[in-house]
Parts: C-alpha cells; sequence; structure tokens
C-alpha cells in the first residue's frame, strides 16, 4: 500500500518556497461548500488546518462521503488534467484555513521550472494512488459487509 504524504513537505525547500510564493491564506466557515462535482477546477488548497469532506452526489438530495481530509492534505487535483472539472464536491466539516493557489500561475510556474513541474505531478500522483487503494479498501470492506448480511 502507498503511503499517505503530505504534498508541501514532500516537496524539496526551493520547490516549496517557489511554489508558497503564490499562496494565499483563505479560510472556509464549517459547512461552506468549497466546490461542487463538474464545476471548473482552477484552483487547489493545501488544508492548514480543520476537516474538509469529499463527497460524490448519489442522488439529487443525497451525497455520500468519500473521503475525509485535515492538515496538510491536498485538496483538489482536478485543476492539473482535462477537461478541469471537479470530479467530487467538497464541504468544510469544520472551520478550515488553508493555502490557495490559482491553477494558471502554478502551471506557469511549472514551465519556467520543469524540475518543479515534474516533482509536483509526481507528488499529486503518489497522493491519488494512496487516495485510489484507500477507496477501494473502503469499498472492499462494505461489499464483505455487505455479502455476510446478504447470507
Amino acid at each position: 500500500m502507498t503511503k499517505a504524504i503530505k504534498l508541501l513537505t514532500a516537496l524539496p525547500p526551493p520547490q516549496r518556497e517557489r511554489l508558497m510564493s503564490l499562496a494565499r491564506e483563505v479560510s472556509f466557515p464549517e459547512d461552506a461548500r468549497i466546490f461542487e462535482a463538474g464545476g471548473t477546477a482552477d484552483r487547489f488548497w493545501v488544508i492548514r488546518s480543520g476537516a474538509v469532506s469529499l463527497d460524490q452526489r448519489v442522488t439529487s438530495i443525497q451525497r455520500v462521503t468519500v473521503a475525509s481530509l485535515g492538515a496538510g492534505d491536498l485538496l483538489g487535483w482536478s485543476w492539473l488534467f482535462p477537461p478541469y472539472q471537479w470530479d467530487f464536491g467538497a464541504e468544510a466539516f469544520s472551520p478550515v484555513r488553508a493555502y490557495e493557489f490559482e491553477a494558471a500561475a502554478v502551471l506557469r510556474l511549472c514551465e519556467e521550472d520543469p524540475g518543479l513541474g515534474m516533482s509536483l505531478v509526481r507528488h499529486v500522483a503518489e497522493i491519488l494512488a494512496h487516495r485510489l487503494e484507500m477507496t477501494r479498501g473502503k469499498l472492499m470492506e462494505q461489499y464483505g459487509q455487505h455479502r455476510r448480511s446478504v447470507l
């Protein structure tokens, strides 16, 4: 199983400093919708404090939480891949403080510094791989519980 990594601590200090030069501090109150699935993904965040729930809409009124994120976690990766639309929704589970990064500025920085770009993409891919493994584990666990209750 892959290990959970934190984007900012995974980057070497010079690359982290360059990326952080683009950061803007933001906050979200508890229960605030940060983004909706299908919306334009033009930024991302690194959570400083608080908790965020990633969710998937199941029906027009029901959402299912697919992941919970906390301090140091990357919130949003859809800005990196076409069609640049959020795959999930996100809601502040508690008051949240975060660093916000505009995708266009980060992508320009990555073009100027290909080493940073490669490092950023590699670490985002590692984060995604870990989250995929965690989701697969949860699905297997739920499937096992469902099978036992049916038998």
